[in-house]
């Protein structure tokens, strides 16, 4: 059975004091750095800075190489080539995008970013890109469960849906927050933590891999009501508009559903936009797509994750 939960949540920084601060970071007339140039004409297009957290796979990591690649990557190449746009993405610490974003560092930043109220107070979103939910992963034949977490050590990413998650709900366990995922997974592996609670599409990508062979899904997945990701934006900035519209565009040309179904094995638009991938007890992982009006009314949208 499903748990909804009010849900990558995104308390980059501490929601108090800090977020008034930051609330109040604007654009400003005058170019600073890592603001966007909109002088886009024939010889000289619009540059953007874009920056991503490069450990959060499939949505965007870093090769062996040290490139970045990813589900995101690819779509921020698809949209900036819809717009005619030279765009740069850069990796950030997951803790410091939003800061980075309203002191001007970069223009946009699209990490699995869950659109909520509280960042909607310091950020503007585009339309939503992409859903997602929660899940528990433990070792199997552990009996490890969602609903009998108090003091196990249960690991989570800081600042996201699913640490927020645990410690909304579920107070009484012994929850060990990371910088990233990968962190977590580490000392999940080590036996330093019973268990972990992630994204979905992310930790099911991580069960694939040799290092998450033995593990698996406890339970029922969580839904939650705020399951959206969208690409972020200083306050007022008029860049939303456009990459919403490249964003309505890419969907309706179909590069929205190659790269989608490329990752997740998706076939229209409307199915893409909410994937869920599914594992059984084998490791036997499938993309599975639960159909969302695309064209679902954008004040919905962003009550969503």
């Amino acid at each position: 059975m499903s748990i909804s939960i009010t849900h990558k949540a995104l308390w980059l920084a501490p929601l108090s004091a800090a977020m008034l601060m930051l609330a109040g970071c604007s654009n400003s007339s005058t170019p600073e750095e890592g603001a966007a140039t909109d002088t886009a004409t024939d010889s000289a297009p619009m540059t953007i800075k874009i920056a991503t957290e490069s450990s959060y796979k499939p949505f965007s990591y870093t090769d062996a190489d040290g490139k970045l690649i990813g589900y995101e990557i690819e779509l921020v190449d698809a949209l900036c080539a819809q717009m005619k746009a030279n765009c740069e993405v850069i990796s950030q610490d997951w803790d410091g995008l939003i800061p980075g974003l309203n002191a001007k560092k970069f223009d946009a930043i699209m990490a699995g970013i869950s659109i909520t109220p509280e960042r909607q107070e310091v950020v503007d979103f585009s339309d939503p890109y992409f859903y997602t939910s929660i899940i528990l992963i433990g070792k199997k034949g552990d009996d490890v469960r969602i609903d009998a977490l108090k003091g196990q050590p249960v690991a989570s990413q800081r600042a996201t849906v699913a640490s927020q998650y645990l410690q909304d709900k579920h107070a009484e366990a012994d929850i060990k927050l990371y910088d990233t995922q990968d962190n977590a997974y580490l000392d999940l592996t080590s036996g330093r933590v019973r268990a972990m609670m992630s994204d979905k599409v992310t930790g099911m990508d991580w069960l694939k891999t040799p290092a998450g062979k033995d593990y698996e899904v406890k339970g029922q997945e969580i839904t939650t009501d705020k399951d959206a990701m969208g690409i972020g934006f200083r306050k007022g900035d008029p860049l939303v508009a456009k990459f919403n519209k490249a964003l309505a565009e890419i969907k309706a040309n179909g590069t929205y559903d190659q790269i989608s179904g490329s990752y997740f094995g998706t076939s229209s638009t409307a199915a893409a936009q909410k994937v869920v991938a599914i594992n059984d007890v084998n490791n036997d992982v499938k993309g599975v797509a639960i159909a969302k009006d695309a064209n679902a009314d954008a004040s919905n949208s962003t009550t969503a994750k």
